[in-house]
């Protein structure tokens, strides 16, 4: 017996090699269970979303934990925000399982991290959620307006899909304008805004969402663009003839089958972890298919929420949601100066600035520097 929890210790420490810390979160009479993983903290203390699932397992919650902080370390870099990388997730379903105490209960555990994880709304759980966890900690954000919080981060992260999508544009066609073909696949809060902006700008959309109500909503919403509108399937939208291919709902759906069927020129969307794996980069590259990495697409929330934190300030976050556009510009000409992909080229950047930085955030200075002066 021994020698099985030996072997199954080493597994987990093996498993969580790459991360910083990993704190499981017990709380029986809320019902809480929750993990919590900080990647990365050279640029910061972390901060990451909690994300509410009905894992089937343990393990699968916290693969999600590892993946996701992993990505948030990338995200913070690539966004010039002082912050490293994390991530919670509450396994329960988000439908059933939520109370008041259970977040009380989260809130508890993030303080006692001492903030060294900054935490807020994600898949499964809203701004009023966090309203109860920040009665136990300082170390939240995201929260309501009404509340002193910044609102919804779903608008900046719709304007900087846009600013990528005109990068885009501009970097294949030579003009950004979004006047173009686009087949968007989820219309949540995210797709939906940037379906609605770019039928005001004139482009046509193909359409898909796994919720019918919600499809019916969006046509109702833009009744008179309804020309300019085509409702597909689910299998469908990837085949159709267009422009580019906006995941914006689930990731890990560019796989060795999605990419056959891919008729696009390039891959822009707001979903997390759009690539099943890594090597399918390449494989986009080989099919001639453009890949803008999706932590720097979807990075206008993560902007918002980190600049929430100096106190709240809209006219300076969307100038830096702005900053989006040069970003992929300079990656796509970075991977096609360089023959390497676009992924690897993005990876090389966040390196570049993390070495960077580890120097810089050692340097001793006996007061707390403005960059982290929050709250």
């Amino acid at each position: 017996m021994k020698q099985v929890e030996q072997l199954q210790e080493v597994d987990l420490f093996q498993k969580i090699a790459n991360h910083e810390q990993v704190v499981f979160c017990n709380d029986r009479q809320s019902g809480l269970k929750a993990i919590i993983a900080i990647h990365n903290t050279t640029l910061g203390p972390a901060l990451g979303g909690t994300r509410m699932y009905p894992y089937s397992s343990v393990q699968e919650a916290l693969e999600d934990a590892l993946l996701l902080s992993e990505g948030m370390t990338a995200k913070c870099a690539i966004s010039d925000v002082d912050f490293g990388g994390g991530k919670a997730v509450i396994i329960g379903d988000p439908n059933k399982d939520k109370s008041p105490a259970m977040f009380r209960a989260l809130g508890q555990f993030v303080d006692s991290l001492n903030g060294r994880f900054i935490t807020g709304t994600d898949m499964g759980t809203s701004m009023n959620d966090f309203i109860h966890a920040a009665k136990e900690t300082k170390f939240i954000n995201g929260i309501p307006e009404s509340f002193g919080g910044s609102g919804d981060s779903s608008i900046p992260t719709a304007k900087g899909i846009l600013y990528a999508l005109k990068a885009t544009n501009q970097f294949l066609f030579h003009n950004d304008s979004l006047d173009r073909v686009y087949a968007i696949q989820g219309l949540g809060k995210v797709g939906r805004k940037v379906a609605v902006h770019l039928l005001e700008a004139g482009a046509f959309v193909y359409v898909t969402d796994a919720n019918e109500s919600v499809i019916k909503s969006f046509l109702n919403e833009v009744r008179d663009k309804q020309h300019c509108i085509q409702v597909v399937s689910a299998e469908e939208i990837y085949r159709v003839n267009a422009d580019i291919f906006m995941p914006c709902a689930i990731g890990g759906i560019i796989n060795e089958e999605t990419i056959q069927l891919l008729n696009v020129k390039a891959v822009v969307g707001s979903a997390n972890n759009q690539l099943a794996c890594d090597k399918y980069a390449a494989s986009l590259t080989e099919k001639e298919i453009l890949y803008a990495p999706d932590y720097i697409v979807n990075a206008g929330g993560l902007i918002q929420i980190a600049d929430e934190l100096y106190g709240v300030n809209k006219e300076r976050v969307l100038k830096k949601v702005a900053s989006i556009y040069d970003t992929i510009l300079q990656l796509f000409k970075d991977a096609q100066d360089a023959n390497i992909t676009t992924v690897e080229a993005a990876r090389r950047e966040c390196e570049r600035m993390l070495d960077e930085q580890q120097h810089r955030n050692n340097f001793y200075s006996r007061s707390r520097r403005p960059k982290w002066d929050i709250k």
